[in-house]
C-alpha cells in the first residue's frame, strides 16, 4: 500500500484522463514522521526519474575526469564522481522539500486528496497543466534544456578544477535540471504522486526531450499540455 502512505492500488496504476474528481478527506495534520516519509519518497522518486536522462552527463563527466587524472591520482576519480552526483542530487532534494511543502499546503486547503495524492478538482489539474504547458514554450525552458542536451558543451563551459569545483559543477547541473523539469514534475499532482503509469510516462517524456534536441518536441508537448488544460477548464 504505497510505501506506508495509505496509497491505493487505483492511485498507483490508473491510466485514465482526466482522473475522477474525489472529495478531499478532512485534513488531519501530519506528524513529523509522516513528513519525513514524504520527503524520502519524493527524493527517491526524483532520483529514479531523473538519473536515466542525466546519465549521459554523468558518464561523460566520469570519462573526462578520469582522463584528466594522472595515473598516480586515479584513485581520486570515485570521490569526484560521488561529489558531482551528490551536488546534482542535492538540488533535487531541495525540490523534494518544496514539493512536500506544496503537498502539505494543498492537503491543508483540501485541494489534494491525501489517499490518492492527486488534485481533488479538475480546476487545479488544469492550472498545473497550463503552467507546465506555457513553461515549455518559454526562453528559460529552452536555455535550461539546452544545458542538459549538450553535456560536452556544459562541461567545457562550467568546468572548475579540484573537488570543490567538481561539487559546484554537480550543483550547477542540478540547478539547470531542476529549472528545466520541475514544472513537469508538478504534474505528479495531476496523475498521482505515486501513480506508476504517470511516473513512467513523465520519465520517458523527459528522457526523450533531453536526448532528442529538436525544439518541435518542446513545442508539441507544450501544445498538448495547454490543450489538456483547456479540455479540463471548459469540458467540466
Amino acid at each position: 500500500m504505497g510505501a506506508g502512505t495509505g496509497m491505493s492500488t487505483l492511485a498507483m496504476t490508473s491510466w485514465q484522463f482526466p482522473l475522477p474528481e474525489l472529495s478531499a478527506m478532512t485534513f488531519g495534520g501530519w506528524s513529523y514522521g509522516y513528513g519525513l516519509t514524504m520527503l524520502i519518497m519524493w527524493w527517491v522518486m526524483m532520483i529514479a526519474m531523473m538519473l536515466p536522462s542525466a546519465s549521459p552527463m554523468i558518464l561523460l563527466f566520469s570519462r573526462v575526469y578520469r582522463h584528466q587524472c594522472k595515473p598516480a591520482s586515479a584513485r581520486g576519480h570515485n570521490p569526484a564522481l560521488l561529489l558531482f552526483l551528490g551536488g546534482y542530487l542535492l538540488l533535487w532534494l531541495v525540490f523534494s522539500l518544496a514539493a512536500v511543502g506544496l503537498q502539505w499546503f494543498l492537503e491543508m486547503r483540501q485541494l489534494l486528496h491525501p489517499m490518492m495524492m492527486w488534485a481533488s478538482s479538475h480546476s487545479l489539474s488544469a492550472a498545473l497543466l497550463l503552467f507546465a504547458g506555457i513553461y515549455q514554450l518559454t526562453p528559460l525552458k529552452q536555455r535550461c534544456l539546452h544545458q542538459c542536451q549538450f553535456p560536452a558543451q556544459f562541461l567545457s563551459t562550467h568546468w572548475r578544477p579540484g573537488l570543490t569545483g567538481v561539487f559546484q559543477l554537480g550543483v550547477k547541473h542540478g540547478l539547470y535540471c531542476v529549472a528545466c523539469c520541475s514544472p513537469l514534475m508538478l504534474l505528479l499532482f495531476v496523475g498521482g504522486a505515486m501513480n506508476l503509469v504517470w511516473i513512467l510516462g513523465l520519465t520517458v517524456w523527459i528522457l526523450v526531450e533531453k536526448l532528442v534536441p529538436h525544439p518541435w518536441i518542446r513545442y508539441a508537448s507544450g501544445g498538448v499540455l495547454i490543450a489538456a488544460a483547456a479540455y479540463l477548464f471548459f469540458a467540466n
